[in-house]
């Protein structure tokens, strides 16, 4: 009896360590890939139960210009708050967020930015 519990571990043993064996995590010891360079480019954004339109195109390394359109004057917190979480689904490399670079403009009923990643 003692056999079958010792090879019945060690199989429950193997079979939990082949589970895991493709666990989403990748190691690499390569640097990461430089940003590839992306057309500028419109997106609907869901955001507080209305959609908003994003329009966002590369102006340098890692940096983005950025209206987002159908928000008032007022809405100046929301605006940046679609434009950062957008840009880092949308953009970003994988785990960086959007950040701006300078204060947003409100100016033809868009709300106007600079945005990086990071």
């Amino acid at each position: 009896m003692q056999k079958y519990s010792r090879g019945l571990i060690l199989s429950a043993m193997a079979l939990g360590l082949a589970a895991c064996g493709d666990s989403g995590v990748r190691v690499t010891r390569d640097k990461p890939a430089d940003q590839v360079a992306m057309a500028p480019r419109s997106e609907p954004v869901f955001y507080n139960g209305k959609t908003y339109r994003l329009d966002f195109s590369p102006k340098g390394p890692n940096q983005f210009e950025m209206a987002v359109s159908g928000m008032g004057p007022a809405q100046q917190k929301d605006a940046v708050a679609v434009a950062t979480s957008a840009l880092g689904y949308f953009a970003c490399p994988e785990g960086q967020k959007g950040k701006l670079l300078a204060n947003p403009t409100y100016a033809g009923g868009k709300w106007r930015m600079q945005a990086k990643c990071g």
